[in-house]
């Protein structure tokens, strides 16, 4: 599959949804609001069993094929998995006026940090996806030194977001950016039978349709309501590659040159990498898809890459 597109929607139109149990679990934030967390049940609970928590891509969900696939995979090979659903993704509304963003690694922190507290014999390991990868490695280069995970894999992470919001309004990325603002824009709409939003950003109800990029979305609601001067400050502070030289976990990154979301800008070079990260970068792959084999056998790399890189750490943090 060379074609960057399909790579990226193939699992979404083609593969099988793999059956899975959830148990459904509210965390409540320091500040009351709640995320939704989603613990996928398993037969494995002892303390000692390690557990691997998930972060989706925007507008993503413990439905996603990609949080699926890896979960399977993981759970098959000895590891427990929780999903956490960002603010706002849950299927209630949550308390607050404000949502999540790229850059908001606060409440992952509170959830991790509870979780060390909860199971302190077991031992922690993360995986982010699109907004959950930046979000991650954001947070990663926040704590440094902390011991709070054993290894991180961010997948196909925006870490430009300005250059990333720019790509977006390129080309067939068009169509991604219009398929994601119609999911911020309803939940957003939804916010204004709860809370006085046209005070609080000065944006009549009826004007939200009329928002069609991420920088008029960004500029509107995600920067005034989260404490941000403009999509621009918004950006600049929230983007994961200026985080990277702080990371001191072992940390996988996976990235495809031919990601539409982004440009190869967005990719690193080794100078701006400390020396817990290892950068792959295929030529092909799209967003969040790396499918290989063939179109009636399709293999999914990305799960066997990730299992290949926790099991290490993992072996690495036992011998």
């Amino acid at each position: 599959m060379q074609n960057a597109h399909f790579q990226t929607v193939f699992a979404t139109l083609f593969r099988k949804k793999i059956p899975l149990h959830f148990t459904k679990k509210e965390f409540t934030l320091s500040d009351g609001d709640f995320v939704e967390t989603y613990w996928h049940d398993t037969q494995k609970q002892e303390q000692n069993t390690p557990l691997v928590v998930l972060f989706h891509g925007l507008a993503g969900s413990f439905e996603s094929p990609y949080i699926r696939g890896s979960i399977k995979a993981l759970n098959d090979a000895g590891f427990n998995c929780v999903i956490m659903h960002f603010r706002g993704c849950a299927q209630k509304q949550n308390t607050l006026a404000r949502s999540y963003h790229s850059g908001d690694s606060g409440d992952a922190l509170e959830f991790l940090n509870a979780l060390k507290k909860e199971f302190p014999q077991t031992k922690l390991h993360a995986i982010g996806y699109s907004l959950g990868a930046n979000m991650l490695l954001k947070l990663l280069g926040e704590i440094k030194e902390n011991n709070l995970l054993e290894s991180a894999v961010a997948v196909s992470a925006p870490m430009l977001l300005d250059i990333c919001a720019n790509r977006m309004m390129q080309g067939f990325s068009r169509y991604y950016q219009h398929r994601l603002l119609q999911d911020l824009n309803r939940s957003l709409e939804k916010k204004y039978s709860k809370h006085d939003m046209q005070t609080l950003l000065n944006l009549p109800q009826k004007e939200i349709k009329n928002i069609k990029t991420f920088w008029e979305f960004d500029e509107a609601y995600t920067a005034p309501i989260h404490g941000f001067s403009s999509a621009q400050d918004y950006y600049t502070k929230s983007s994961a590659k200026q985080f990277l030289k702080s990371i001191a976990t072992p940390t996988l990154i996976i990235h495809a040159k031919d990601d539409p979301f982004m440009t190869p800008e967005v990719i690193p070079s080794p100078k701006e990498l400390s020396n817990a990260i290892t950068l792959e970068v295929s030529e092909k792959g799209g967003h969040v898809g790396f499918v290989g084999g063939t179109l009636f056998s399709p293999e999914y790399y990305l799960e066997q890459r990730i299992l290949r890189f926790l099991s290490y750490n993992l072996h690495q943090t036992h011998s």
